[in-house]
């Protein structure tokens, strides 16, 4: 079983102004001269931490890490202004261009899943490979299965707990209810309970095993606002795509780019279908479905896998 690669610190930080509202935070780790590779994280809102500069060697990678808009380190915090999934694509592109990086392998895990795919089918000349996990492409069957048929079943007591907070004539729609509460006229301690409760009902259900989770980030109220803000706004949005099975539907533009696609069996955020109908539509991609894992990029089983990955793409 292959493990992380030992911790490592950044040579090189930073902020990007984009426009008159964000700034993107960026580091860069490893080899300079190395292999280029952008790490994309999920939520959307989660942030990237150190543990995710360790899936690559960092004598042989250059390794590119950014928190999105909103997200993390990047500002202002939890702004939902000019901020839609093709803002994030332009985002990358800007950061390339800024580390004068001509094509780079792009990682990404759940909505940074969502985020490779919508970037590499807008700039397939320059990703070199992907490297995807615990695959979402915000189709309404992937939202219903989160609110609806899916993970309320699996977890009925953390559903509850989401659904009970709600009056009774907004449960219809979760995402949209919580989005007003988040984003209403309300008092802080209220909207920081509903952040919250949101949070739970996703990191609660992330991982099999509660030591490959992030319990502890419910405890930080900014990242929980994040993430429940800017999280519930693009469910509400269905990712700001044109077409439900819009990544589908454009697969042709990187049918050519080596690809490697990870899901744990036990996922119960995103459901392992939608991994196999990413692999079946692109026709040439390494699909594992990893048994006795479930969503957390922490798994064992999924470590190893990725980094058999980044490893074996050295060399191409």
């Amino acid at each position: 079983m292959k493990k992380l690669y030992p911790e490592i610190e950044p040579f090189e930080t930073g902020f990007l102004p984009l426009d008159d509202q964000h700034e993107l935070y960026y580091e860069c780790c490893g080899n300079r001269d190395g292999k280029p590779a952008l790490f994309l994280h999920g939520g959307p809102g989660a942030g990237t931490g150190p543990m995710h500069r360790r899936f690559f060697d960092p004598e042989k990678y250059f390794i590119i890490l950014y928190h999105q808009r909103g997200a993390g380190k990047s500002t202002p915090s939890a702004c939902l202004v000019n901020n839609t999934s093709a803002h994030l694509v332009a985002d990358i592109e800007y950061l390339r261009h800024h580390l004068n990086v001509e094509k780079w392998l792009v990682f990404g895990g759940s909505w940074g899943s969502t985020l490779g795919l919508l970037y590499a089918e807008s700039h397939p000349a320059h990703v070199t490979e992907l490297i995807l996990r615990g695959i979402f492409m915000l189709r309404a069957k992937e939202i219903d299965w989160i609110f609806k048929c899916g993970l309320p079943d699996i977890y009925p007591d953390l559903y509850e707990e989401l659904v009970s907070f709600l009056p009774e004539n907004k449960r219809q729609d979760i995402p949209a209810s919580y989005y007003e509460i988040l984003t209403g006229d309300y008092d802080t301690d209220f909207k920081d309970r509903a952040a919250r409760l949101w949070c739970q009902y996703e990191i609660g259900a992330i991982a099999i095993h509660p030591e490959a989770g992030f319990l502890k980030e419910l405890d930080k109220p900014e990242f929980v606002r994040a993430l429940a803000s800017i999280e519930t706004h693009y469910y509400l949005n269905r990712g700001f795509q044109e077409h439900d099975d819009q990544i589908l539907r454009d697969i042709g533009r990187i049918q050519h780019i080596p690809t490697v696609i990870v899901h744990g069996r036990q996922d119960a955020i995103c459901a392992p279908s939608a991994a196999y109908d990413l692999a079946k539509a692109h026709g040439s991609a390494e699909l594992y479905i990893i048994d006795g894992a479930g969503h957390s990029v922490m798994e064992e089983r999924i470590i190893n896998c990725l980094i058999t990955a980044t490893d074996k793409f050295l060399l191409s």
